[in-house]
């Protein structure tokens, strides 16, 4: 792209403002004000904070005296404005590195300074003179849009790539470059091109794919998660929607082919938050981010542009008040002039509960979109930049309180940004000899990321398998963390090998209390509550440590505070008795609410159905036998079996796992079968649903509950009534061509992968199931 002023034809100049503070918006402005108290109260803040400005000798927020401006056309506000946007322009540089070799000549202060005089210069213009308007361009282009484009767009002087710092820094500084060309077009006819060649150019940015050789991720997950954490995407996907918004009001509206793209990572945003009742809505701190970051305003500039969803009136209310320093707050500008103008808000959105996305390595699974719900948040991706060494981890909020956590961070400068907060100790990780991921792998990135596998929510069952092993593969031959969660409680199940024996360390941080309670820890904050139960390869001790040596081992160490140096916080670690190179581990987490809530006589039981001085708790049994470990859950009414098949861990080759647990026959990695509480257990025909890991047959007494030539990952629920009659709902996944056949009798109707098809049975009187991915993805189909 040259920055040569080249002469092209004169075209009728648009009348300013022409960006954002346009006699559209500004007009739709002041009617609303005449109702709407809230917005007249915020402008009626800002008129008056303008009023002090002028009644001082020097100073003011420049975007305000310039809203102040075009919303009254008094003259002093543009006058003041004018001033301070001279001392802006007639600086030397905005902006610069001299600690890089070449210099940088253009980084996030120019784009900030970019906006600042573009905003200014386009409401103002009007009280300028034709001297003024084209000093003031000059001098726009030559610090600001100028040093922009040659640092990171030209074809003779770039000295940046998408593939150097092409995440947020190249969002901010060529988006804002953009804005600023739009400003000036009147009096520099090329800029015109310029914001054109940009907005083409912007299509490389949503596309970039990642480096092999630098060992970088692609910005986006094709379902629209950005990698760099919530505060980050928030901010690079802002500075790409401002210049969208100012580019349809100054040269018209467009589509471009990642829009699509655009309204998924809207979606991501709302997947990754956590309503509350009554209190500021909450976002996963994954990585350098917040517990209240959000993406408020790319949600506001997409409705702005008429690319708004319904889901998003409800995310912005919902984060209304919010104190995210990155908002679109009414308290500003651009957050009153482009306040959404609410349709009828959705109670609840409409997005499925839980999600995976898997190229980034996000995953989200919660009880429902009702505030106050439970979210649990896995994170095993990435590490890079903005993203820390936490491949595996794991957060947890419950009853409107983020209990489980994760370390957070604090300002890069610190040097506990990169001595603890980046780290794997800061995070709820296994550790081997004190170690998983290499602490330099935040700077150098990982070669081999970690991902998620196999999301299914079938409701009262949801599972998801995150493989840590590629980030932590320095220490550990296999890192694999199963998430089942059934009804009130989660397992956590971890499948773990090392090269060498050594020790392992679970670690658990959590927010606000914890206390060991018998067999479990006790985890609180306010009136929320779970426990945490640890279930193998042992228990916690129930007498005095020292007495029961073959017992998990805890301890507490301290971490930092999130956004803090100085605060030392608890976090406890958890050791097996023994050193070893393999073993599992099997963690329950228990749910807490109104029901079970009540502090009883502290009691415990070796056989983990200790009820931790609490009624009404699910029953939580480990049982195990040859080859296999077991845990049973009795709850509302309900008993699942789940058994661990340790024949399936990969411990042998060219063999499959075939094992016989209690009665069952299976090669599955991991069966959760569910029966009625008051069932014949040894009746398969009388079960509510089964769920299977990495399996291809389930049977008993020779009679398949599930039989397919590749191992999937399933779950069927059963459900039956005196009308309609049963009802069998399957979510199965695996390779993508499927045949699979179940042993459920009588089923009228089918739904598979949340499609309804048509019922079919073979000769042997097992219904059949197709999921053909090869002729139309997604496509279900059933063979006659």
């Amino acid at each position: 792209m040259s920055l040569a002023w080249a002469i092209i034809p004169v075209q009728a100049a648009k009348a300013h403002p022409y960006l954002f503070y346009t006699p559209q918006r500004t007009s739709r402005l002041k009617e609303r004000i005449k109702t709407d108290t809230l917005l007249a109260n915020r402008w009626n803040e800002i008129r008056q904070r303008c009023d002090h400005w002028l009644s001082e000798p020097k100073g003011g927020n420049m975007e305000q005296l310039a809203l102040a401006y075009t919303m009254t056309s008094d003259k002093r506000y543009a006058d003041r404005a004018k001033i301070l946007l001279g001392e802006l322009v007639n600086r030397a540089f905005w902006d610069g590195m001299d600690d890089r070799t070449p210099r940088w000549n253009a980084g996030l202060g120019t784009s900030h300074s970019n906006w600042t005089a573009s905003v200014t210069y386009d409401a103002i213009y009007n009280a300028l003179s034709k001297d003024e308007r084209k000093d003031i361009a000059a001098k726009i282009v030559k610090l600001g849009i100028e040093p922009s484009i040659n640092d990171w767009l030209s074809k003779d002087k770039r000295i940046q790539s998408l593939n150097s710092m092409g995440h947020n820094w190249w969002a901010a500084i060529v988006f804002e470059a953009g804005v600023a060309s739009l400003a000036v077009m009147n009096e520099v006819p090329q800029a015109k091109k310029w914001a054109t060649d940009i907005m083409q150019d912007s299509r490389q940015w949503f596309a970039f794919a990642g480096s092999l050789l630098e060992n970088k991720p692609a910005n986006f997950d094709p379902d629209g998660g950005f990698y760099e954490s919530i505060s980050y995407a928030n901010y690079g996907i802002s500075e790409y929607l401002l210049f969208r918004v100012g580019y349809t009001n100054a040269i018209g509206s467009i589509k471009m082919p990642y829009d699509a793209v655009l309204q998924k990572t809207v979606d991501w945003f709302i997947h990754a938050s956590y309503p509350r009742a009554g209190k500021p809505l909450l976002s996963f701190n994954f990585g350098d981010s917040n517990d209240l970051a959000n993406g408020e305003r790319p949600a506001k500039l997409l409705i702005a542009l008429g690319l708004g969803k319904p889901d998003y009136y409800w995310y912005v209310q919902q984060t209304a008040n919010n104190r995210f320093g990155e908002g679109l707050k009414i308290e500003s500008p651009m957050g009153l002039l482009y306040e959404p103008e609410y349709q009828t808000i959705p109670s609840l959105p409409i997005l499925p509960p839980s999600a995976a996305y898997s190229s980034m390595g996000w995953g989200m699974l919660r009880s429902s979109w009702q505030p106050n719900a439970t979210l649990l948040g896995v994170k095993c991706g990435f590490t890079w930049n903005h993203a820390h060494a936490d491949a595996g981890s794991f957060v947890l909020y419950h009853k409107g309180e983020y209990l489980l956590i994760d370390g957070g961070d604090v300002s890069y400068g610190n040097p506990e940004y990169s001595n603890y907060f980046v780290t794997s100790r800061a995070h709820n990780v296994l550790l081997f000899n004190g170690e998983a991921q290499d602490a330099r792998d935040q700077y150098n990135a990982v070669k081999n990321p970690g991902h998620l596998y196999n999301l299914i929510d079938g409701g009262s069952l949801k599972y998801v398998l995150a493989d840590a092993t590629g980030p932590t593969s320095r220490n550990f031959l296999r890192n694999y963390r199963n998430f089942l969660w059934i009804g009130k409680v989660i397992l956590v199940i971890d499948d773990v090998k090392t090269y060498d024996i050594g020790q392992f360390d679970y670690l658990l941080h959590y927010a606000d209390k914890a206390v060991k309670r018998g067999p479990d820890f006790e985890i609180t904050k306010d009136s929320a509550a779970i426990l945490f139960r640890p279930l193998y390869p042992e228990m916690l001790p129930l007498g005095y440590p020292h007495d029961l040596p073959e017992k998990m081992k805890f301890r507490t160490e301290y971490g930092l505070k999130d956004r803090t140096t100085n605060v030392q916080i608890p976090y406890y670690v958890l050791s097996p008795p023994e050193k070893t190179d393999r073993t599992k581990f099997v963690n329950a987490i228990l749910l807490l609410d109104e029901t079970n809530t009540s502090i009883q006589t502290a009691t415990g039981s070796s056989g983990a159905s200790g009820a931790a001085g609490r009624s009404n708790l699910p029953v939580i049994e480990k049982f195990e036998g040859t080859n296999y470990l077991g845990v049973r859950i009795t709850q509302n009414g309900q008993i699942a079996e789940i058994y661990i098949n340790l024949l399936a861990d990969g411990r042998l080759m060219h063999r499959n796992a075939n094992a016989t647990i209690n009665g069952w026959e299976t090669d599955a990695y991991i069966s959760a079968i569910t029966f009625p509480q008051n069932a014949d257990r040894q009746d398969a025909s009388q079960i509510s649903s089964v769920f299977i890991s990495n399996g291809s047959y389930l049977r008993r007494n020779g009679k398949p509950l599930l039989s397919s030539l590749s191992k999937v990952f399933m779950y069927a629920a059963k459900t039956s009534d005196a009308r309609t009659g049963t009802q069998l709902n399957v979510q199965l996944q695996g390779q993508s061509l499927i045949e699979a056949f179940l042993g459920f009798e009588k089923v009228s109707k089918l739904t598979v992968n949340n499609k309804t098809v048509s019922p079919q049975y073979d000769l042997d009187k097992l219904l059949r199931i197709e999921v053909d991915e090869t002729r139309s993805m997604n496509t279900l189909i059933t063979i006659p």
